[in-house]
């Protein structure tokens, strides 16, 4: 049976979410999301350094789901809006969640589980080090700034980036990235 992408998402759904949201991915969205969010953390009198993180932990996620959204095949245009994507952010005790989802082709898939492996097998130190020589070194994209999105999110939470590739059809992997926020970190 291949993955149900609305099933996903309503198991997302659990706990405290701050946004839940699947369908394109637009400038209008990111920017109406982040003044949800900062409206939503400004209303919990949550501390200004957690905020500022999820914050911008959530202008990176964004950025990197707008800017990596693949077009959909003809195939799956009838089931999906087009740059469709899925973004849930939610709050468990100390620790918020920043899910993004989005289609991928299967031939992107090696290139992306090494590169966030390797972001994920690196100490603070050398995330700090990887992050300045992409900087100084690396041409920006089209698409942005050269890679440096993820590396950043990881340099910022402290933590490891969770994935998974979960095939849907023919050719086309779903995507699913998990960013985790603590208080301590």
């Amino acid at each position: 049976m291949s993955f149900d992408v609305h099933e996903y998402f309503s198991k997302l759904n659990g706990g405290d979410v701050m946004v839940a949201y699947k369908g394109s991915i637009t400038t209008d969205l990111i920017n109406n999301v982040l003044e949800e969010i900062e409206e939503k953390m400004d209303g919990a009198d949550e501390q200004a350094k957690i905020k500022k993180k999820v914050y911008n932990v959530l202008v990176e996620s964004l950025q990197n789901l707008y800017h990596h959204i693949e077009e959909l095949p003809d195939q799956l245009k009838s089931d999906f809006e087009s740059k469709f994507g899925i973004l849930v952010v939610s709050r468990k005790k100390d620790t918020y969640r920043i899910s993004t989802g989005n289609f991928i082709s299967s031939g992107k898939i090696k290139f992306l589980k090494d590169k966030i492996d390797k972001i994920n097998s690196l100490s603070g130190d050398e995330l700090k080090d990887m992050y300045k020589f992409i900087l100084n070194h690396q041409k920006l994209s089209a698409k942005g700034g050269g890679g440096l999105g993820l590396v950043d999110i990881a340099r910022k939470t402290g933590n490891k980036l969770e994935y998974t590739f979960q095939h849907y059809q023919d050719d086309y992997y779903f995507f699913n990235l998990d960013v985790y926020i603590n208080d301590e970190n």
